[in-house]
C-alpha cells in the first residue's frame, strides 16, 4: 500500500466508484452518452480504466493491484451476464471485452508516475516530500 494518510477514505471513494458502476450498470434507465458509433465501448473502457487505477493510486503494483484487477474483469463479466437475464438490458460480448480492456489500461497507468496523484494532492494538503519522486 502506498503511504497516504487518508487512506482509508480513498478506499471508501474506490468502494464507492465500483458500487456506482454496479448500479449505473443495472439501472433499467442508464445514463444518456454520445451518439457516435462505439461511445458505449468507450464509456465501459474508461469507466474500468478509471476504477483500475484509482486502486493503483492507493495500491502498489503487486498482488494486491492484480487480485483487483481480475475482480474487476469478473465483475465486468457478470454484470454483462445479469444484464442479459433482467429483460431490460442486454449483454454485449464486447462490453465485456472493453470493461477487460479498461482493467488492463487503468492497470498499465497504474505503473506510472500518475499513480502518485494521491499522494502529490496529500503533499500539497498536508506539506512533506515530493512523492512524485517515489511512485
Amino acid at each position: 500500500m502506498r503511504s497516504l494518510k487518508l487512506a482509508g477514505l480513498w478506499q471508501a471513494v474506490g468502494w464507492s466508484y465500483v458500487a456506482l458502476v454496479v448500479y449505473f450498470s443495472l439501472n433499467p434507465s442508464p445514463p444518456d452518452l454520445p451518439s457516435f458509433e462505439g461511445s458505449d465501448k468507450l464509456a465501459h473502457l474508461g469507466a474500468y480504466a478509471v476504477m483500475m487505477l484509482w486502486f493503483g493510486f492507493i495500491y502498489l503494483p503487486g498482488t494486491r493491484l492484480l487480485v483487483l484487477g481480475g475482480l474487476f474483469v469478473l465483475l465486468g463479466i457478470v454484470l454483462e451476464l445479469v444484464q442479459g437475464v433482467t429483460g431490460y438490458r442486454s449483454m454485449e460480448p464486447l462490453d465485456m471485452i472493453s470493461n477487460a480492456c479498461g482493467v488492463c489500461l487503468g492497470g498499465l497507468l497504474a505503473r506510472t508516475r500518475l499513480a502518485s496523484a494521491l499522494a502529490w494532492l496529500e503533499n500539497r494538503l498536508y506539506g512533506g516530500g515530493d512523492p512524485m519522486s517515489h511512485p
